[in-house]
This record gives C-alpha cells, sequence and structure tokens, in this order.
C-alpha cells in the first residue's frame, strides 16, 4: 500500500512540473533592458479632509487669527518665496532674485507662466498691492508685522520684477516674502476697511495649485469648501483633482467623521484621539515637529534671586527636571526634549550640541561645588550667604501647564529646591510677569511660527532685555556678538557658523531652561498615496507637497536610463 500511494505521489509531482514548464513558456516576452510594470501617479480622485475649527473668510491678509481658513488659503494662494522643512528659502511665485552687496535691497522676477484663477498674469504690482495692505491700520495683522511692512519700501520696476528696500541689512528678510499675494485687478479699486466683508472672500481668485469651486452649505451655514485643481498651475497641475474640506469642532468629532467614511483625512489628532487613532485600520497618522519651545524663564535681572546669575545653579536646576517621564506621561510622548532655542532639523540647528541628561545626584554635586550647603536635617539648599535657594514659579493655567508646573516643582524638591507655583492666564502672563520683568521664573511657550528662519535675537540680544523679548535678561556680549553678525550676513554657511556658536554659548551658560519641542500629529486614509511631511514652520506646512499627492494609479512598464559615459 505505501508503495502505491509514493508511486501516486511521483506521477502528481511530474505532472506539476510538466504545468510549471507551459506556464513558464506562456510568460509574455520582455524587451532587453524593460523592467516590470509598476504603479505610476495618475490624475484623479478627490481628497476629502476634516478641518478643526470654522470658515470665516478666504483671505490671506484676514486669515492670520484663524487656522482652518489659513489651511483653505495655503492651496488656493502662493507667495514670492516658500521654505522647505529645513528652512531654506525656494522661489514660488518667484522665479530669481538678487541681494544688494549692502544687504538692504531684494529684487525679484516673476516667473513666467504665472497666472491667476482667472487666466490674468501675476505682477509686480499685486505684490505691491498686497503690501501696502499689510500695512494698513484697517487690516487685522499682528501689529509687529504691520510695523515692520511700514519699514520696508516696496516698488514695481515692470510688470515682472518687484524691489524692496530695507532701512538696514536683515538676513531673515526672506521669512516675510511668504506672504500669500492679492489680486490688484480684482481688489485695487476697494477701500481697505471695505475689504473685510467684501464678497471676494466668499469667491477668492488665487494663483495656487487648487482653485474656489464652490461652498458647501446645510441648514444656512457654511459646512465646507470645493476647491479644484488649477490646469494651468505654474507648478504642475496636482494629481488629485479635487480637494473637500469639511468643518468640525474638535478633533474627536472629525474622527467619527472618519469612521463614517466621510472624510479622508483629520487636520489635527488632539492627543485626546490619539490612542483610538492609532489602531484605526487603514488609518496613517504622520506626526512633526511644531515651530514652538517650551522652556523656564529665569529672571536673571532679579535682586533678591543672586543665585540665578550663576550659571551652575541654572544647569544644576534643569538637570533635576525628569523631561522624560514628563514628555512620556503628561505629554502622552508627543513631544522632543529640546536641547537649546533653535528648531532641530533646521538648517540652522547644530547637531552636536550638549544634551542634558536627568542626573538629580549630579545636580546635587554641582550645587555643592559651587558653594551651597544641604542641612543635615533636610530641607531647602541654603547659599554661600545662608538664603533659602527658593522661588515663585508662575504658569499659564490651561493645557498641560499645570501637571508640567508640578511635575517641575516635585523635582526640584527632591534637591531640595523650594519652587511656590502660582497659576494665572496666558495673557496675564505676559502682560503682568514677563513684559514688566515681573516675575522670578515663568513656564513658557515660545511661538515661532511661521518663522523658517531662527533669528534668535529678540529673545536673546543684550539690547533687547529691557523692553525687547530677552525676559531672563541675559546680558551675554559674545552671545550678542553671534547673533548680530547671523543678522546681516547673507551668505548661508557663516550664518550656519554663527548659530553654531551662539548654541554652543547657550548651552555653557544655560540662561533659560529648555525643556520641550511639542509634536503635530495629522491622520490620513492609507489610500492616498505620496503623502510627505516634514518639520513644520506652520500648520498648513503638512500640504507643501500636495502636489505629489495621488489617489489614482496608472500601471507603467519603467525602462532604465540609459548609462552616460
Amino acid at each position: 500500500m505505501m508503495k502505491k500511494l509514493r508511486w501516486q505521489l511521483l506521477v502528481v509531482l511530474l505532472a506539476l512540473a510538466a504545468i510549471a514548464v507551459l506556464l513558464i513558456g506562456q510568460q509574455p516576452t520582455r524587451l532587453p533592458g524593460v523592467l516590470a510594470p509598476s504603479e505610476a501617479p495618475a490624475q484623479g480622485g478627490v481628497y476629502t479632509e476634516a478641518l478643526i475649527g470654522s470658515f470665516n473668510r478666504l483671505n490671506p491678509v484676514l486669515d492670520y487669527y484663524n487656522a482652518a481658513d489659513h489651511d483653505v488659503d495655503s492651496l488656493i494662494y502662493s507667495g514670492l518665496m516658500r521654505f522647505d522643512g529645513s528652512g531654506i528659502p525656494h522661489g514660488d511665485l518667484a522665479d530669481s532674485w538678487g541681494i544688494s552687496v549692502d544687504g538692504t535691497i531684494y529684487n525679484f522676477l516673476i516667473r513666467e507662466g504665472a497666472v491667476w484663477h482667472d487666466g490674468e498674469p501675476v505682477t509686480s504690482e499685486d505684490v505691491v498691492f498686497t503690501v501696502e495692505l499689510m500695512r494698513d491700520e484697517n487690516i487685522p495683522m499682528p501689529p509687529d508685522l504691520r510695523a515692520f511692512w511700514q519699514e520696508v519700501e516696496v516698488e514695481a520696476f515692470d510688470p515682472q520684477t518687484v524691489s524692496f528696500k530695507l532701512p538696514e541689512a536683515f538676513a531673515p528678510f526672506m521669512d516675510y516674502l511668504t506672504f500669500a499675494v492679492l489680486p490688484e485687478h480684482l481688489l485695487g479699486d476697494l477701500d481697505p476697511q471695505a475689504l473685510v466683508d467684501d464678497p471676494f472672500n466668499l469667491q477668492p481668485v488665487g494663483s495656487g495649485p487648487y482653485r474656489f469651486e464652490r461652498l458647501l452649505v446645510e441648514n444656512g451655514e457654511i459646512t465646507g469648501v470645493v476647491l479644484n485643481a488649477f490646469e494651468d498651475y505654474y507648478g504642475g497641475r496636482p494629481f488629485i483633482d479635487q480637494m473637500v474640506f469639511r468643518y468640525y469642532p474638535d478633533s474627536a468629532a472629525a474622527l467619527q467623521a472618519y469612521k463614517a467614511g466621510e472624510v479622508m483625512g483629520i487636520s489635527r489628532v488632539s492627543e485626546d484621539i490619539l490612542d483610538e487613532a492609532l489602531k484605526e485600520p487603514g488609518l496613517d497618522v504622520h506626526t512633526a515637529r511644531l515651530p514652538n519651545l517650551t522652556l523656564v524663564f529665569l529672571n536673571l535681572d532679579n535682586s533678591r534671586l543672586s543665585f540665578f546669575q550663576e550659571p551652575e545653579v541654572r544647569r544644576a536646576l534643569l538637570m533635576a527636571i525628569n523631561r522624560p517621564r514628563i514628555r512620556d506621561q503628561i505629554l502622552n510622548s508627543q513631544a522632543i526634549i529640546a536641547d537649546g532655542p533653535i528648531l532641530p532639523g533646521t538648517w540652522a540647528y547644530y547637531e552636536e550640541i550638549e544634551h542634558v541628561e536627568f542626573d538629580p545626584n549630579a545636580a546635587v554635586n554641582m550645587l555643592r561645588e559651587a558653594g551651597f550647603t544641604f542641612p543635615a536635617e533636610g530641607g531647602n539648599v541654603r547659599s554661600r550667604e545662608g538664603s533659602s535657594l527658593s522661588f515663585e514659579l508662575v504658569y499659564p493655567d490651561s493645557g498641560d501647564f499645570p501637571a508640567i508646573a508640578e511635575a517641575i516643582r516635585s523635582d526640584w524638591a527632591s534637591i531640595g529646591v523650594q519652587a511656590e507655583l502660582k497659576p494665572v492666564s496666558y495673557e496675564s502672563l505676559l502682560s503682568d510677569y514677563l513684559e514688566p520683568r515681573e516675575y522670578e521664573a515663568a513656564l513658557v511657550d515660545i511661538n515661532l511660527a511661521r518663522s523658517p528662519d531662527p533669528d534668535p535675537y529678540p529673545f536673546w540680544h543684550q539690547t533687547q532685555k529691557g523692553s525687547g523679548q530677552n525676559y531672563s535678561g541675559w546680558d551675554d556680549r559674545q552671545a550678542s556678538e553671534y547673533l548680530e553678525q547671523a543678522r546681516v550676513l547673507d551668505n548661508l554657511d557663516e550664518r550656519k557658523k554663527r548659530y553654531r556658536n551662539f548654541q554652543v554659548r547657550f548651552t555653557d551658560q544655560m540662561p533659560a531652561l529648555p525643556l520641550f519641542y511639542p509634536v503635530y500629529s495629522y491622520a490620513i486614509d492609507q489610500n492616498v498615496q505620496g503623502v510627505r511631511i516634514g518639520p513644520l514652520f506652520d500648520y498648513s506646512d503638512r500640504f507643501a507637497t500636495l502636489t505629489n499627492w495621488y489617489l489614482v494609479s496608472a500601471r507603467s512598464a519603467q525602462v532604465p536610463a540609459t548609462p552616460q559615459p
């Protein structure tokens, strides 16, 4: 019986081998040098995203305080310049540019083929018109931004050439040229005050990759916006035919909309839904560093707290904070531990910057070596003069700040440093404590949004310690010289050297205690291909590579390139 079974198996195996030979013989003939067919992006499809927030106006000079509007505007409009994830400037509407030897004059040539969605060419007059709007007191712009443009002269030399003249050399000027340009031929006759309520804001015309199609309205309320790919976009037509944005009050409602099949993406995944979103099959969650820095300012000019002027004390305070625990347990791992004031991933960031580890024992030893004493019976650390190492830590009474402040207080208490916590509103923290320098220590966020060029000058230069944003009162001539030079040099490599030296000096002196760079989470369906998200300078930067996203693909044969001699 066993012999019969083996014979039958042998017949089956021979038959299968013969079939395999026949199948191989039926394979299509492939020309030499031609690879197998592959998937290639193709035009088509509709992408729908849930925006957190509500509709107001689709006008870039009016959207500064509405992130949902700004997200949509970033696809409708375009600016002279754009920045990549590392903060390097690239031409957008600008095809080329030149800078005078003294760094005060910038000339830009607008690229040929750049047209508005109504077919009219984009001109230098459009740029001049937009700048004039940003100077106007009736336009709701940040006061410091309006004041900046009021000091810059702008002139249209011809339809394609526009010139900016600065009162003095200012290398970060390119940052300011990402502003979205408005069409002068449609809005030039309007009074700036009338622009706020003009119908243009409901039917915008831009020059970006997508043009406005229509508003979605339900029960008299605007619930969404529909955009179509612009066929004549100078950067190349996007693959995705249509972008649909729908508004939701929060991330939780947006996630439910995804589960219901109403949307394919969620503009922001908040911490309260992060775990649920990560478990959702078919939903990819992308994370990126935000342009924010959480840190503790120490008032170095407070005469009662003379110990703050000692770098050893400041370093010991940072070493005593268990930042990894705060990141993982309070911030749900949605943060990157910070080592300095310049954002990581940018061209100016120094990769070899010193990293201060959590080490309370080393912090105690550092204080002892600096002459501080620890009473045998316990209690607060004492200075050489016998005063207690204690102070008040003021912090915002919202978000994760209370929990972070309590964790810091507990960590400091473990090494004998007493911090009394004081919660206040963020508005009060700025106006009543930081600006008048009426504080001892402050837990804050520095918002560096829409500023790809680092320019730490306002926060750390010695001239800014009295009335500027140098809230710590750091008076360091060496660091200030690096910042001065980096602000006026137009050579990127030379600027990078100055910022490297500044970062080394910062970590050596530790004028403030850097804690975290928060991260942003964005969810998008796996059916959307080609998605790439790098470090962000603004939430809308998630669309930086949108023209490469696709929903439809076509099979195409790939032919390898012929080697060149």
